[in-house]
């Protein structure tokens, strides 16, 4: 109803104008109408559409129009009216100056604030894409390989340093006090400024963090009683064993069984965490690596590693949170197939035939 109502105080604009020109001819009558109804609205054009300033990642994709981005920021609660949205950009000839890109933009500023923001797209950007399940060296490899960002400096940055750099996101508090941020460095695509520099990009990847892990999601790992860094740790296992997301939610579940039975975790890429080297992050797991002397053998030590081994995506770290409930206990990738599904198993003898159908002896 309330875009109705702007409709309806253009239209009663329109007539207004025509009244007062008469009959007189004018260069531009959708200009001068224009700039009528913005006038009547000038409170609601410094009116912001809310009072939360959370920071909102929005993105224009390339051929949207200035009514599909209205209608877009009207949907995620960043303007309340689109049809005054659409006649300010129309109005001050910024409806084409749009342009693909992502932005940074609040509820708690106006439509000018926000028109403005959308007009720099085009500005120069470095892009870099997180894979899941890296470990922090690999990432920070990445960060370096695909941008300006110095290895060593994002390293730092994401080991020790984050804890003065003053990132005000409430699960960071949680962290144990010699944490560092391996788990929390969300796997996705980033864009970043032209210079961008390592806290550019982590303030953005704790930002996602926290957006996809919803409250919703440590609610549930809460009343399993995990606490968001325990989550994110067996989120990471989960990470590193499946390769289909179906086989993720039961995978996730073996392990809340085992963890349930007071059973050691057995997962081999705890082992393979430990032994990791820069040569090779992740060693081909055997028998005997289980003998290493590391907290995250989970071979011989009771319970979940002290942290997380990767970064995690979204769907491991929701079939954590909410795992496949069934008597599984065991589990082992399925030799029939070359698809990287897994065979699972309620005893261990059922578990033994696998293991010897799969040529283990």
């Amino acid at each position: 109803m309330r875009n109705t109502g702007r409709g309806i105080a253009f239209s009663v604009a329109l007539i207004a104008v025509v009244i007062a020109v008469g009959g007189c001819s004018l260069s531009s009558p959708d200009d001068l109408l224009i700039g009528v109804y913005l006038e009547a609205e000038a409170a609601e054009l410094e009116q912001p559409a809310g009072d939360d300033d959370t920071p909102v990642t929005f993105v224009v994709e390339a051929g949207e129009t200035a009514v599909d981005i209205a209608a877009r920021l009207k949907r995620e609660g960043l303007i309340s009216d689109v049809e005054l949205f659409r006649r300010y950009l129309q109005y001050h000839n910024l409806d084409a100056g749009i342009e693909a890109g992502e932005f940074t933009l609040r509820q708690t500023m106006t439509i000018p604030e926000i028109a403005q923001v959308l007009q720099q797209g085009q500005r120069p950007e470095q892009v870099v894409t997180i894979q899941e399940g890296l470990r922090l060296e690999q990432v920070a490899a990445a960060v370096a390989a695909q941008t300006s960002i110095p290895q060593d400096e994002f390293l730092s940055l994401v080991t020790t340093g984050w804890r003065d750099a003053g990132f005000a996101f409430d699960f960071l508090a949680d962290l144990p006090p010699d944490a560092t941020l391996e788990g929390f460095l969300f796997p996705e695509t980033y864009r970043l400024p032209e210079e961008p520099v390592a806290a550019d990009l982590l303030g953005r990847m704790l930002e996602t963090f926290g957006t996809r892990v919803t409250l919703e999601m440590r609610a549930a790992a809460a009343e399993r009683g995990l606490s968001l860094y325990e989550l994110v740790t067996l989120a990471s296992i989960v990470e590193r064993e499946a390769v289909l997301d179906v086989d993720r939610p039961v995978i996730a579940g073996v392990y809340h069984n085992r963890l349930d039975a007071e059973w050691f975790l057995g997962a081999c890429p705890t082992v393979q965490y430990a032994l990791g080297t820069p040569d090779n992050w992740w060693p081909q797991f055997t028998l005997e690596a289980t003998e290493v002397d590391s907290s995250y053998n989970t071979y011989h030590n009771l319970g979940l590693p002290p942290a997380p081994i990767c970064s995690p995506g979204q769907a491991s770290i929701q079939a954590a949170a909410y795992p496949a409930d069934t008597d599984y206990y065991f589990f082992l990738v399925d030799c029939t197939k070359n698809d990287g599904s897994h065979l699972f198993a309620v005893t261990d003898e059922e578990h033994l035939r696998n293991y010897e159908m799969c040529g283990g002896n």
